[in-house]
């Protein structure tokens, strides 16, 4: 069953009874295997070496502003301030009339009707009442109306060279106009808004009255993996930690501690039990959260190793075929990390249990946000002896693996269908298909295919095989000092 709570002119469904709004230091255990050292020529291996897609950070998060209600409700109405939608973990994009499609970027203006009434942020037990007093469990809550998050300040250069002045936590008291001191910054704030649960005809009236709709842009929700070949680099920052923070809301929408629903603290930063809240009923056990820091009630991220597996003269590859992937698809090897484990540990399981190979060494290469729906992928490189038969019936995770030199690697990268993308296979447009014209087409495109397929060139895996394919990774003898 739902409920329906006005939410400043448009309805918002709620679930009943739901207030809705590194890597290891430590090395691997002892290989006893000669061991090898990778090194990246192009890329150095610090977080500066590479900047992956939807890596870049490219907005100052203001972590410290996120508890102050003075700040979150002063920037929201802020004319700079700009808004990324998503419906079903699906982003909003805009597509011009006339120029190519973006992540769409609303003012508060445009979806000032699906906020609700203001406070936006410390609210109180009912639609337009303000938290009263200084109560930590509703420090910048948001218990009322669709659930928003404060992504952070996209700074503009000041003139000089430098980036814009970041606002201290101390400028934001009862003694200061907070809308002045918002006005103050130089940039661009950024929330994201999830509208899973309002009304559609009410989403749909938004966009239609919003100013990129009335200068002609098309907009509309698009699935978060084929945004992938749209948005660019800087909008993949924000995209992906907009995602995840509105997947984890969406996800978790009850107390791991006690079972009761859930709230967002901290401008859509944190998870608070709602058996807490000051009008709550209060239980004679009361919430474990109330006492201590649980990390259930924070954002996680889960950390997963992707492996490329390369023999020890540098010469070849091994690419798995998991049983669920398209047809000739082929990607590097990869799992998660399980409890108890380093990543280096990680990566030497997974090659046994996936491939029945054992690892001879190993080099890190770079990590990579991914918010399907919030992972962080560390890309390794990893030595192993192609003469070992390769088995992939431990597990049965692979339905095939194979060696693949760097010759047939290029070819399939020079192929314009060789990474995998969102093309899919001709449609009909009638419902009796031309038999011979079908088998012509199907005749041309087998002729025409790649050997296999590989992963995109902005996922981890399809870095990692670009760089190793174009001779930016070589192997020397492993020296003194080094980790395995």
């Amino acid at each position: 069953m739902t409920t329906l709570l006005g939410a400043g002119g448009c309805t918002y469904y709620e679930e009943t009874g739901i207030t809705q709004a590194l890597l290891s230091t430590a090395t691997s255990r002892m290989i006893r295997h000669p061991l090898y050292k990778l090194q990246l020529r192009s890329y150095a291996t610090s977080t500066k070496g590479h900047t992956h897609y939807f890596a870049g950070a490219p907005l100052n998060r203001l972590a410290w502003l996120r508890t102050s209600p003075a700040f979150l409700n002063a920037v929201v109405l802020s004319p700079a301030t700009r808004w990324v939608l998503f419906s079903e973990g699906k982003p909003l994009l805009s597509t011009p009339s006339a120029g190519t499609s973006a992540l769409a970027r609303l003012s508060t203006q445009d979806v000032r009707l699906l906020l609700g009434p203001e406070p936006f942020f410390s609210q109180g037990r009912r639609a337009g009442e303000a938290a009263e007093g200084n109560v930590k469990e509703l420090e910048a809550a948001r218990v009322h109306g669709p659930p928003a998050v404060f992504l952070g300040l996209h700074e503009h250069a000041d003139g000089t060279g430098g980036a814009s002045r970041a606002l201290p936590s101390s400028e934001f008291s009862a003694k200061k106009d907070a809308a002045a001191v918002v006005a103050q910054m130089h940039g661009t704030p950024y929330f994201s808004l999830d509208v899973s649960a309002v009304e559609e005809a009410c989403v749909s009236e938004v966009l239609g009255n919003s100013e990129e709709a009335r200068n002609g842009a098309k907009l509309e929700f698009v699935d978060g993996r084929a945004a992938m070949s749209i948005i660019d680099q800087f909008e993949s920052g924000i995209f992906s930690v907009a995602r995840t923070l509105v997947d984890w809301s969406a996800r978790n929408k009850f107390c791991a501690g006690c079972g009761s629903p859930v709230y967002t603290l901290w401008a859509g930063w944190k998870h608070g039990c709602t058996s807490l809240l000051p009008w709550a009923e209060k239980s004679e056990k009361p919430c474990p959260t109330a006492k201590a820091l649980n990390n259930y009630m924070h954002p996680r991220t889960d950390p997963v190793v992707i492996i490329l597996t390369v023999s020890p003269d540098n010469g070849k590859i091994l690419l798995g075929r998991n049983r669920n992937w398209p047809k000739n698809f082929y990607s590097a090897l990869a799992g998660f990390v399980e409890p108890g484990e380093s990543h280096e540990d990680t990566v030497e399981r997974e090659l046994w249990e996936e491939a029945g190979i054992k690892l001879l060494g190993l080099k890190y290469h770079s990590t990579q946000p991914w918010p399907f729906p919030a992972n962080v992928m560390a890309g390794y490189y990893a030595i192993a002896d192609p003469a070992e038969p390769v088995r992939t019936d431990l597990d049965n995770e692979l339905e095939d693996a194979r060696w693949y030199t760097r010759e047939e690697v290029l070819a399939v990268l020079a192929h314009s269908d060789g990474a995998a993308a969102a093309k899919q296979a001709p449609k009909w447009d009638s419902g009796v298909e031309d038999t011979a014209q079908h088998e012509e087409v199907v005749i041309r495109q087998t002729q025409n295919e790649p050997p296999f397929k590989g992963p995109p060139p902005n996922a981890m895996a399809g870095v990692l095989i670009s760089d190793w394919a174009h001779g930016r990774v070589s192997l020397s003898e492993k020296q003194d000092g080094d980790l395995v």
